[in-house]
């Protein structure tokens, strides 16, 4: 009977503050989901409504959640906030995330957050904002777990476990000499099978891969890639170790270059910033769009002159007219082919600006039989469906079909090589390879295309 009593009072408790309900449940939630899945579930809800549930939840939750929040709605938040909440968010984030993102705040808020910092993460943040943009010091965080080469095993141990709480990997640590000169590094793994008394100079890695400050972070994250490493450490001048670039941010790094490739392979201008494409507005996807659409468009007025030049021939040869969608989709095909093997080849260093030669006379290869095969193709076409009706007496079905397949054969071979050529140009002028390589080469491709067609059909047709 009591414990029925109790469990009653239980309920009308609950009943009474359905608010505190909804808290606990809240709470809950965050603590046995993964932080990206709370942050996706409240990323719908406004900045004010967002920071209300988070409010309540242990500062290193509530500071994991909300890195994973989009960009935007980060800023939005922290705009909103207090003084002192927004200084304890930026307290308990990871070192790297906390300056990327202070940089992107306003300058009045970094001026009142700023104060409200404790002196080391206030020396932390400006440290880490004082490197250039693009660089591998700019993406890097001072959160990394040094050992000194004197410690023997069992005490790296016990020193890793006395830090671990505040850094953000512990997996590799690194040994530096007094003046914190990088001198190898150690896993945990290296650790705990080494005999216990074992000193960490005999246990260490002494050939490290490193990354100077100066570096493009793009590289840097290229080696994380390359050689499977879990953490890159970043020197200075003076090779000393002034942070590490990890695994995570090398993901995020490479998922931006390759949204800026994307995007400018398709002549979309901005920042390229990797976000939402919903919370852009659509002012934003217009000026980013607009400036190369309309001077292409402009360039292809081009192709319009050179069909009104030849507009005799068209009238002459009405079949001439129905192959001149398959030439131009055919030499857009191939062109932005060549040129995305290219510049895959560039960013990845396969290729190098001397190696031009040998990427000219590849893509030739290709360029040929390509063109045969469809130059085949084309030829088919023409005497099997070519409709004799439209052709002149003074003509033959073969002849008008010899004509359009070594147009398009030497129509694709052209645009191979122009696909090729065009980002090792840019290339070479220490411009991005993939602004030339998509929108600019269809225009290119068009011309000449067209240019190649009306001139082979003259030849071939006599006329």
């Amino acid at each position: 009977m009591i414990k029925r009593i109790l469990k009653s009072n239980q309920v009308k408790n609950l009943s009474n503050n359905p608010e505190k309900n909804k808290t606990e449940q809240f709470e809950e939630f965050c603590k046995t989901s993964h932080p990206a899945v709370v942050a996706e579930n409240i990323g719908s809800l406004s900045p004010d409504d967002a920071w209300t549930k988070l409010k309540p939840l242990e500062p290193s939750l509530r500071a994991e959640i909300f890195t994973h929040l989009e960009t935007d709605f980060q800023i939005k938040m922290i705009e909103n906030l207090k003084r002192y909440d927004a200084a304890l968010l930026f307290s308990d984030m990871p070192h790297d995330e906390r300056a990327d993102l202070f940089m992107l705040i306003p300058e009045d808020k970094q001026e009142v957050i700023l104060p409200a910092l404790a002196q080391a993460e206030r020396e932390d943040i400006r440290r880490l904002t004082a490197y250039e943009e693009n660089t591998a010091g700019s993406v890097m965080t001072s959160d990394y777990a040094p050992l000194s080469p004197d410690l023997t095993a069992s005490q790296a141990i016990e020193h890793l476990r006395k830090v671990a709480p505040d850094k953000e990997t512990i997996y590799y640590a690194y040994v530096l000499d007094k003046q914190r000169k990088l001198m190898g590094f150690v896993s945990l793994k290296d650790l705990i099978i080494a005999d216990r008394n074992a000193s960490v100079s005999e246990i260490m890695h002494p050939e490290v891969i490193f990354a100077h400050v100066g570096d493009d972070k793009e590289d840097a994250a290229r080696k994380i890639q390359k050689y499977d490493l879990l953490a890159l450490p970043v020197v200075n001048d003076k090779d000393a170790l002034v942070g590490i670039i990890t695994y995570d941010d090398a993901i995020d790094i490479i998922t931006q270059e390759h949204t800026e490739d994307l995007e400018k392979f398709m002549a979309i201008s901005g920042s390229h910033e990797v976000a939402s494409y919903i919370n852009s507005s659509a002012w934003t996807h217009f000026k980013n769009r607009a400036g190369w659409v309309v001077a292409l468009a402009v360039l292809g007025l081009v192709s319009g002159f050179i069909v009104q030049k030849y507009e005799e021939l068209l009238i002459q040869f009405a079949i001439l007219a129905t192959f001149m969608p398959m030439l131009a989709d055919t030499g857009g095909n191939t062109g932005s082919q060549s040129a995305t093997m290219v510049v895959r080849a560039l960013a990845l260093k396969e290729i190098a600006i001397k190696d031009i030669f040998k990427i000219l006379a590849k893509e030739a290869k290709v360029g040929l039989y390509l063109g045969l095969l469809l130059g085949v193709i084309a030829y088919g076409r023409v005497i099997f469906f070519g409709g004799v009706d439209s052709i002149p007496a003074a003509t033959s079905v073969n002849m008008i079909g010899i004509a359009i397949a070594l147009a398009l054969a030497l129509q694709v071979i052209t645009a191979t090589l122009i696909g090729a050529l065009l980002p090792i140009i840019a290339s070479w002028m220490n411009q991005d390879p993939a602004v030339v390589a998509s929108p600019a080469l269809t225009t290119i491709v068009d011309i000449t295309g067209l240019l190649i067609y009306f001139m082979m059909a003259k030849l071939v047709l006599g006329v």
